[in-house]
């Protein structure tokens, strides 16, 4: 790797002066700047696949809400508030509940949704408590004659939701976040299923568990163990005493401590489980294990537990109920000790005879075997055992939807702490090969089965904010410092340049002779904050840079530089867009290429940056010039008190004509020129709309390497671009509030309106949307409407907008229902959303069985969470469902 190409540092201690002939020493840390692993960009680079997220069911459960189908509650009466009635969940989605009053029976034409974190919903019995009224809805008050008595047979037997799931800090919790650090357990013995001893949670990581067994302080980590909050052998606490079993520590551990301090440790643990005690919802999704058929002497297959790369032959050396049985690896050395381990009929990797043959997987003789090739019929002949039968194992084929070369993230077996990108390099059956892929060989390869809990989808670890073991680099020896001799005069230059030490030792550092005399290096080149940031770059964004970035090589400091400018733009397209076209045939230059990632796309183009220190002042003013903010906003000058351009009190017009358009107003038509000297285009009319979502930016699972300027970029949704601008400058005075009133940027000809996408005539097919605004457009709109026309008659007298046009403009955005949204069926809301854009998603509504009323109440996080969508599908879902809330506030909400 050549020095130019070096990452920067933003703080250097030395800046580059000459030293007359004196050493100076210039940082060139390669890693001074540690990379990010992103997942998309790897994919992408590696043209990978993730492994679905519907194959890792421990991760899908752990998604799923506390409440349960069935559950009953009291909810307020929507007739009369300050009555109540009990109502059952029908189904859950996020936090929104699906409620049916009962009485109503398997009537579904009254349910509704409710958001458990907005709503008054009580357990059942908190009306008796505080002496509220219970009452049946009015649609139903004469069905039963003696409501008592159908209440008493309605909920017996039934089961009430949680009081601690309605109110107080775990409201509308999902289960996994129920368990809290310092929570409690019981932990099932790994040597022994009737003995269990107390575990305190340490930390809860997506439900995966660090426990330490209770006794045990900080200096026995290594004791600690990691489970994931499902692994059978967890139970809550005082499980053990409730079906007589032992509480005993586990055997390798009794050593640690005195038999009292272990009772000690247990009194305290059983008191502070009392004082908070772990919702039983935690094991609601905990499953009861079938019986087995296991007989004693069985032998079968098995990955082995100590060599994760190893199936070996087993036998069943105990059976200690119908539950579980013990496993022993098969060894016939004199001096064998056995090596043992508890497993019950849905233990992960355990196989038939015979399984590795017909799967083509070799399997590892036993030890001691004087055989040259291991045969099963043998063996068994010869030990006098049989073979345990098919039936006593799992489905040993269903490999759910895992293929060879998807990636994931899984735990490394040797550090159970560490999650490593991992790839699987082959599928049999229910097993998997994986290549740890941050883990040197040998121990990089591993075998699970599809049931582990030790793996997880690509961005598990992100969304929990866990780090995750990148893939190994390419081994190169760092590099420190790079001695650079300077002559004490110019004029006594020697005739042979200065050697440079070559400390890279990837590829040779070739050093730029021109470098020893400073002109190719910069001082620091300062961010002014204060100054207008212009239409492109966010305002709110450039406060977080730092305030300058240098000294360094010019090209290195200018790449850092306008790396922080593209990814503080409202959309860093555009930005490296308006970059590219930046030249000067008078500079002294060098490309570089740069990259924007907006909306999960990423974007990369070339940009010429000029190697001189003496080009930087004037560089850095035309890239202010082009993004049309304040020519002192990031400059060689540091901006103390009052910017030179007096910025903060001029007219934003004095740098950019309107919001972000380059072109002026076209004069006549007939193909003049635009003050510019470009052809005339018609404009694109600019509606002013409210920033509905403002999320910080997430990434997403798709990367589309596209070229800036391309199409993509311009369509990359007017919607969206708008979107990002109005959320992005809440709170800023970055760039003009009232764009509506710039006649040019609310401009209409007929030609750009025919070539929009017409997505509201596709609306009015389908729900009968009539075309008249009249009676429906509001104040503000009109008022904009007789602006838009008097401003654009005023500016070209030939090209006034019909009334239509400006109609269908309205029409765009503005959404007429014939029916009240909240009485919409599943089958209604299907038939709108694929009248949309996001027709591709309507199977999801069908499935999740949304209907008007669910459909009002969806949000941002509701979506994302439920749907498992990425941003910008989701925004573009939500931004749908906005324009029915709307619609259902003017028509409908009076």
């Amino acid at each position: 790797m050549e020095t130019q190409d070096q990452p920067l540092a933003l703080t250097v201690s030395q800046s580059l002066c000459p030293t007359n002939g004196k050493e100076e020493e210039v940082n060139t840390d390669a890693e001074s700047m540690e990379e990010e692993f992103i997942w998309e960009e790897y994919m992408e680079e590696h043209g990978a696949d993730p492994a679905p997220h519907t194959t890792f069911k421990h991760v899908e459960i752990s998604l799923q809400s506390s409440f349960q189908p069935g559950m009953k509650l009291e909810v307020a009466n929507k007739s009369n508030p300050e009555t109540y009635w009990v109502a059952t969940i029908i189904t859950t989605c996020g936090q929104l509940l699906l409620l049916r009053y009962s009485g109503y029976g398997d009537d579904r034409k009254a349910d509704f949704w409710c958001d458990v974190m907005t709503a008054e919903l009580h357990p059942v019995g908190w009306c008796a408590q505080n002496s509220k009224t219970l009452m049946p809805p009015e649609a139903i008050k004469e069905k039963y004659g003696d409501w008592r008595e159908f209440l008493i047979r309605d909920l017996t037997g039934s089961r009430t939701a949680p009081a601690n799931l309605l109110e107080g800090p775990l409201r509308g919790k999902n289960t996994v976040d129920l368990i809290v650090e310092g929570s409690f357990l019981e932990l099932q013995d790994a040597s022994n299923p009737f003995v269990y001893w107390p575990a305190r949670v340490i930390r809860n990581i997506g439900g995966r568990l660090l426990l330490r067994h209770v006794g045990l302080g900080e200096e026995h980590q290594t004791k600690d163990i990691w489970l994931f909050y499902l692994d059978i052998r967890l139970c809550p606490l005082g499980w053990a005493q409730e079906n007589s079993l032992a509480l005993e520590p586990p055997a390798d551990l009794r050593s640690l401590q005195t038999a009292d301090e272990w009772q000690r440790a247990l009194g305290d643990a059983r008191l502070d489980g009392q004082k908070n005690p772990l919702p039983v919802e935690v094991f609601k999704d905990h499953v009861d294990l079938p019986k087995h058929s296991f007989r004693m002497g069985m032998k079968l297959e098995m990955v082995s537990p100590w060599e994760p790369l190893q199936i070996r032959p087993v036998s069943v050396t105990k059976v200690y109920s119908e539950i579980y049985f013990q496993l022993t690896l098969d060894d016939l050395t004199a001096d064998a000790k056995p090596r043992s381990v508890v497993c019950h009929a849905n233990s992960p990797g355990i196989l038939p005879v015979q399984w590795c043959l017909k799967n083509g997987v070799a399997l590892e003789k036993p030890r001691g075997y004087e055989g040259q090739d291991f045969d099963w019929a043998d063996y068994l002949k010869q030990s006098a055992s049989e073979a345990a039968p098919d039936a006593c194992f799992p489905d040993t084929w269903q490999s759910r939807s895992f293929a060879k070369d998807m990636w994931l993230e899984a735990v490394n077996p040797q550090r159970p702490a560490e999650v490593c990108v991992a790839q699987i390099t082959r599928v049999r059956g229910r097993l998997l090969w994986l290549r740890l892929e941050g883990v040197a060989k040998p121990l990089s390869e591993s075998i699970v089965d599809v049931e582990s809990m030790d793996i997880f989808p690509v961005g598990w670890c992100e969304a929990n904010a866990y780090p995750l073991t990148p893939p190994l680099k390419p081994v190169c020896q760092k590099q420190k410092k790079i001695a650079v001799v300077q002559p004490e005069k110019q004029q006594l230059a020697p005739s042979h340049p200065a050697e440079a030490t070559p400390v890279n030792h990837c590829q040779p550092v070739v050093m730029d002779p021109g470098s020893a005399n400073g002109r190719y290096c910069c001082s620091k080149i300062f961010v002014n904050h204060r100054c207008f940031s212009g239409p492109y770059l966010n305002k709110g964004r450039i406060a977080e840079l730092p305030q300058a970035v240098g000294p360094g090589k010019c090209s290195l400091v200018l790449k850092e530089l306008l790396s922080m400018l593209i990814n503080a733009a409202y959309k860093p397209g555009r930005v490296l867009k308006e970059l590219q076209e930046l030249e000067d045939q008078s500079w002294d230059s060098q490309e570089e290429t740069l990259k924007a990632k907006y909306k999960g796309k990423t974007y990369r183009s070339t940009i010429r940056i000029v190697r001189l220190a003496e080009q930087i002042p004037d560089f850095c003013r035309k890239v202010c010039v082009k993004l049309q903010c304040c020519p002192n906003l990031f400059s060689p000058l540091l901006v103390t008190d009052k910017c030179p351009e007096n910025c903060s009190v001029q007219t934003k017009t004095k740098y950019t004509h309107y919001y972000g358009k380059k072109r002026k107003l076209s004069k006549l038509p007939g193909g003049e020129e635009t003050a510019e000297g470009e052809p005339a285009k018609p404009t694109r009319r600019r509606k002013k709309r409210k920033a509905i979502f403002v999320q910080k930016k997430r990434r997403s699972s798709a990367v589309d390497y596209t070229p800036a300027g391309s199409p993509q970029d311009s369509d990359e949704g007017a919607d969206g671009e708008e979107l990002a601008l109005q959320s992005g400058s809440e709170g800023t005075s970055s760039e003009p509030c009232d764009d509506h009133t710039d006649a040019s940027s609310v401009e209409v000809t007929s030609s750009s309106s025919s070539s929009r996408p017409r997505r509201a005539a596709a609306l009015r097919r389908a729900f009968g949307v009539g075309t008249s605004t009249g009676g429906q457009e509001t104040s503000e709109g009109r008022r904009r409407s007789t602006r838009s026309l008097s401003a654009s008659h005023q500016n070209n007298k030939n090209q006034t907008p019909t009334e239509e046009d400006v109609k269908a403009e309205e029409d765009e955005s503005q959404l007429v229902l014939d029916r009240n949204p909240l009485g919409w069926s599943v089958d209604e809301v299907v038939q709108f959303i694929n009248s949309t854009d996001c027709a591709s998603l309507a199977t999801v509504f069908r499935e999740q069985d949304i209907d008007g009323q669910a459909l009002l109440l969806l949000t941002l996080p509701t979506v994302q969470e439920c749907m498992d969508l990425k941003l910008g599908p989701a925004i573009k879902l939500c931004h749908q469902i906005e324009r029915v809330k709307v619609a259902f506030y003017k028509q409908f909400a009076n």
